[in-house]
């Protein structure tokens, strides 16, 4: 796949077709998946049954939002297929026929520079991605260091990206071009949007700007660097560097946000949070997972397996998810007794850094991992069978979903927009 160089004046619209833009097909209805496909063993070409699972009808009631694929409204709530993935046994079974082929996995230096002679004959990649199920759609410039923070707040026409280069920069979802830069002073550990609010990770501080009125407020507390947000129960949560989980409450009287609580329990940095089944979660660089309460604001679990920092942690369906340097991705899941236990393991030989869930857009669930080896690895869930590979010039640290679309953000300031394909042609 050659990219175009002028990527940048490419349009990619952010209203772009979602999950419910492509129902199943009538014909599907009098199809039948392929049992020997689903084995990973059918080698008949052509074969007279699907070689690929149905779509999924529509559901009732399904929410308007999501946060990284994830319901808003029914969290660690069923997926939105008629598949039950409620024991171990569902978990990492991958088909031999999905994983990716490939011949080399470096990407050709001249073809960035756009003077690769060899065409198709060369040995190395003339793409900065492997598989079918997605493409590159435009490339953003403009920051000058790793990327830390994307969000693509609900009802908003930009995109917002920041950086430890210490800029919030504003995207136009039309034209692809920055509209607006914005200098923090400081290097933005993470980012998140909520609402019309936009909260942004700095030392000492979060700052919160809204969009409408055009307000900010400097909402201090945290000591050293704020690495992860998360909002939930009313409340906006902060991870920071001294091992802190910091909360604040917004004031309608008084128009801001005041603080509510401190939860100080991890020995090192808070990395990584994430809300789900009223139960606030908190990885650290202690290695450590705390389970919180989210109305008491009480620790009643402490997940250890982990043997190094747990990067990144989410919720989906009725499990919970994390990454770790320990080059480990664990699949936690309630038991008799109410306590999260481990119920798969997936071993790369890279450490993992960031997980992001979306849906592509026949309604499947897709595991997106960043990993330290400059890639990006596209699964499939709960199989772990291999969509694709994202590759980079250095490691990505965001990642965000958007509808029919997701970003990456990487060590060299480059954000790039991707476009999930139907999967009619991505088989074609």
């Amino acid at each position: 796949m050659d990219v175009d160089r002028d990527a940048n004046k490419r349009v990619f619209n952010r209203l772009g077709p979602g999950p419910s833009s492509f129902p199943s097909s009538s014909s599907d209805k009098h199809q039948k998946v392929c049992f020997h496909w689903r084995a990973g063993k059918c080698n008949r070409n052509p074969c007279q049954f699907l070689h690929r699972e149905l779509p999924p009808p529509l559901l009732n009631g399904a929410s308007k939002r999501s946060y990284g694929g994830f319901s808003d409204d029914v969290p660690f709530s069923g997926p939105r297929r008629h598949t039950s993935f409620n024991s171990s046994s569902s978990w990492g079974r991958s088909h031999g026929s999905n994983k990716v082929v490939r011949k080399t996995e470096k990407v050709c230096h001249f073809w960035e520079q756009g003077n690769c002679k060899h065409g198709d004959t060369c040995k190395f990649l003339h793409s900065w991605s492997l598989g079918d199920s997605f493409q590159l759609l435009t490339q953003l410039e403009g920051h000058q260091e790793a990327v830390s923070g994307i969000t693509l707040p609900s009802g908003s026409d930009k995109l917002y990206t920041g950086s430890k280069d210490k800029t919030l920069r504003a995207w136009d979802c039309q034209s692809g071009q920055c509209v607006g830069t914005m200098n923090l002073g400081d290097e933005v550990g993470c980012m998140i949007s909520e609402g019309p609010w936009i909260f942004i990770g700095l030392p000492n501080l979060v700052k919160a700007l809204n969009l409408q009125t055009n307000v900010d407020q400097n909402l201090n507390g945290p000591v050293g660097q704020v690495y992860a947000m998360v909002v939930g129960n009313d409340l906006l949560f902060a991870g920071t560097q001294d091992g802190s989980v910091l909360a604040w409450k917004f004031n309608d009287a008084t128009n801001c946000f005041e603080p509510a609580t401190m939860l100080k329990l991890h020995d090192l940095a808070v990395v990584s949070l994430v809300v789900g089944a009223n139960r606030l979660f908190s990885g650290s660089m202690d290695k450590s997972i705390r389970v919180w309460d989210l109305e008491s604001l009480q620790c009643i679990q402490t997940l250890t397996d982990h043997t190094s920092v747990v990067m990144s942690i989410l919720c989906w369906d009725k499990f919970l998810l994390s990454c770790s340097l320990d080059k480990t991705i664990k699949v936690w899941f309630t038991n008799e007794i109410g306590k999260l236990e481990v119920t798969y393991t997936h071993n790369e030989e890279h450490g993992w850094l960031t997980l992001c869930g979306m849906l592509d857009l026949e309604g499947k669930p897709v595991l997106l991992c960043s990993c330290n080896d400059n890639s990006v690895r596209v699964y499939d869930l709960p199989s772990f069978s291999e969509r694709g590979k994202i590759l980079a010039k250095q490691e990505v640290r965001s990642i965000q979903a958007g509808p029919g679309l997701f970003f990456t953000g990487d060590g060299t300031g480059q954000v790039k927009v991707w476009k999930w394909l139907p999967e009619s042609k991505a088989a074609s």
